[in-house]
Formats: structure tokens, C-alpha cells, sequence
């Protein structure tokens, strides 16, 4: 059964989410050394390429630019870390499931993501991007499994809700939450970068994991 989670904790001001945030690129990392110190709280975005994570993660801080988007799918090789606030890190991390990709790629992004979900002491959690118009597939299945063998929080977002029609919204939600059902318990947040929707409501829930 999947359940919503109710913010808890301090939060930042009403306004705070409403306005553009003093938000930056921080570095790029490929292996652990090249992370920045942990100290700050962290949320981690991933998901499969094209699913919409660079135009989330801008819409969020109210950025056209933060954060890097490509018309092609799995471009972003790095771990990008931003700087939000001066008060916590989102951290973009490589899009997985591109087919053109070459295998030996798709292995080190596989063990340089895993090195950093398993390890990294300040990650607060992980916001896991589906499109609501594709099924899940087999790899999607297993980071969601994998999440919660390692008990992190796992936030599910189903995006680009505004291209779909009333009635094949409704139907791909039920089928996206039945889906999900089984391996988080989180509800899924609906969200649009374009109109806005689930974007106060993803943020009520990242800054009471945050606790900031």
C-alpha cells in the first residue's frame, strides 16, 4: 500500500521555495575522493535518461540553467553536486537505461553510482524519476529493490504530467502506483516542470528529510 509521508520538522520560510534560490553547480566526481566534505545534508536525484531529471532539478530552484539538459539521452557521465542555500546538496546522478550507450560505460556508471548511494554518511534520500507515460522497466525494478535493501528513503516523482490528457493521467497513475506498490511505500508525487504541479509538495517532503 503505498502512503503519503507527512512533512515533518522545520522548513524554510513559505516564500522560500517560491523564489529563484541561490543555488550553483559545486564539482563533478567520478570516484569518492572527488566528492565534496559531507558536511551538509544531501538528496540525490536518479532515473532513466530522458525522464525529465535536469528540467526537475531546475524547476525546483526556479532555474532555466542549473542543472544541464540534452536532447541526447545519457550525456551527463559524472556525479554532479549543487549547492542550495549554502544549506544542503543536490546531487544529479547519471541517467541509466540508454541503450546507445556502450556497455563498458554503463558498468562504470553502475559501480561509480552504487559507490557513492552505499557509502556517502549525509544522504538524506533519494528522489527516483519516472516518466508517467513509460511502464517500468527491469532496471528500474532492481535501483528501487536495491534502495530499500540499503534502506535509504526512496521519493518516487512520475513526471511530465501535463502532457497526458485527464483521462490517460488517471489511468497511468493507477498503473505507475500498483507498479510501485510492491517495492516502496512512499506515494508517488505527480510533478510538471512546465506548470508547476508537485513542485511545493516534493519540496515539503525533501526539507523535512533534510530537517532543515
Amino acid at each position: 500500500m503505498l502512503v503519503a509521508l507527512r512533512p515533518k520538522g522545520r522548513s524554510l520560510a513559505p516564500t522560500a521555495v517560491n523564489r529563484t534560490m541561490d543555488a550553483a553547480f559545486l564539482k563533478s566526481a567520478f570516484e569518492k575522493s572527488q566528492y565534496p566534505a559531507p558536511d551538509k545534508g544531501e538528496v540525490a536525484f536518479a532515473g532513466r535518461s530522458n525522464v525529465g531529471k535536469s528540467s526537475l532539478l531546475n524547476a525546483l530552484v526556479n532555474r532555466k540553467n542549473l542543472a544541464r539538459t540534452s536532447s541526447t539521452p545519457g550525456r551527463t557521465q559524472a556525479i554532479n553536486f549543487f549547492r542550495v542555500n549554502d544549506r544542503f546538496i543536490f546531487v544529479d546522478l547519471p541517467g541509466y537505461g540508454y541503450a546507445r550507450v556502450s556497455l563498458e560505460v554503463k558498468k562504470s556508471w553502475h559501480g561509480m553510482v552504487e559507490t557513492y548511494l552505499r557509502n556517502r554518511p549525509n544522504l538524506k534520500a533519494v528522489v527516483v524519476i519516472f516518466d508517467l507515460r513509460r511502464d517500468l522497466e527491469e532496471d528500474d525494478r532492481s535501483l528501487m529493490e536495491w534502495l530499500k535493501q540499503e534502506g535509504k528513503n526512496v521519493v518516487p516523482v512520475l513526471t511530465k504530467v501535463d502532457k497526458l490528457t485527464r483521462r490517460e493521467r488517471e489511468s497511468r497513475v493507477r498503473r505507475m502506483e500498483s507498479d510501485l506498490s510492491g517495492v516502496v511505500s512512499q506515494k508517488p508525487i505527480l510533478f510538471s516542470a512546465k506548470t508547476g504541479e508537485g513542485r511545493k509538495e516534493l519540496w515539503d517532503l525533501l526539507l523535512s528529510l533534510l530537517k532543515v
